[in-house]
């Protein structure tokens, strides 16, 4: 991470790289067509290649990324909402109900940037990124128990902002 906020080629590339999965798989949860995702997942690399030195802390990548994703897929959605549909042509669903049905998305990902370090780490690397819990407790240095002790706090916190869902 260092070398690649000093401007190293390689490390920048290793880190777009290794973010990409990511990236994509959050993007896809929040755009409303897999096509936008891609572009919003693009783009979020995009600007993490372009402005990697400025980011001040480490640990705020993610949360980074995930703010940038976000508003590139709201962005790509008020702008679909400025368009007309073609006559003849019958919606299948509507570009508002796509955007309100993705609301609570960005909500989501407002709470969990709101959560401090440790709980964020651990939600993000088991429910975002899908590891494996013992993967999360080893990769963070836990217990298996204070890593699912975290993952609980964590997520009661996103339910208690975001009023319930699947969290």
């Amino acid at each position: 991470m260092a070398a690649a906020q000093d401007g190293d080629a390689e490390a920048i590339a290793t880190l777009v790289s290794g973010a990409h999965p990511h990236v994509r798989r959050f993007a896809r949860s929040l755009c409303a067509t897999p096509e936008d995702a891609e572009d919003a997942a693009q783009e979020a690399l995009i600007i993490l290649y372009r402005k990697i030195g400025m980011l001040r802390a480490t640990g705020a990548l993610a949360s980074w990324m995930f703010r940038i994703v976000r508003n590139e897929c709201l962005r790509r959605a008020r702008s679909a909402l400025g368009e007309r549909p073609v006559a003849g042509v019958a919606p299948y669903r509507s570009a508002e109900d796509e955007v309100l049905g993705r609301l609570e998305a960005g909500r989501v990902a407002e709470a969990i940037a709101a959560l401090p370090e440790d709980q964020r780490r651990v939600l993000v690397m088991r429910d975002v990124q899908g590891l494996s819990g013992r993967t999360v407790a080893d990769a963070l240095g836990l217990s298996t128990a204070a890593m699912k002790s975290r993952l609980h706090r964590a997520r009661a916190a996103v339910r208690a902002v975001t009023g319930g869902g699947e969290w």
